[in-house]
């Protein structure tokens, strides 16, 4: 778990360092972080686990399709986390 989590944070620093460096020039970074997605490949190595719950890539590409948009002109430097689908 140790290089896992060492090359996470990374991504964390390197994200906020592109972005203070980048946003002079226009250009924002953020990080998307989806937790397990559902697909094929994730069903089939785990069949006992509560797809349910998963984050779908349509559901990400929700979030990267926002955070291209103008809607979201003043978030750089962002590690957005995508939890999953909330259940009622």
């Amino acid at each position: 778990m140790g290089p896992y989590a060492a090359s996470k944070a990374a991504v964390g620093r390197m994200t906020e360092s592109l972005a203070a460096e980048e946003i002079r020039n226009g250009v924002r970074v953020n990080a998307v972080l989806p937790t397990i997605m559902d697909t094929p490949a994730n069903r089939r190595d785990m069949p006992d686990a509560d797809f349910s719950t998963w984050v779908t890539p349509d559901e990400v590409a929700e979030v990267i399709a926002f955070l291209l948009s103008s809607s979201a002109s003043g978030v750089t430097g962002a590690s957005i986390v995508v939890n999953g689908r909330i259940q009622p």
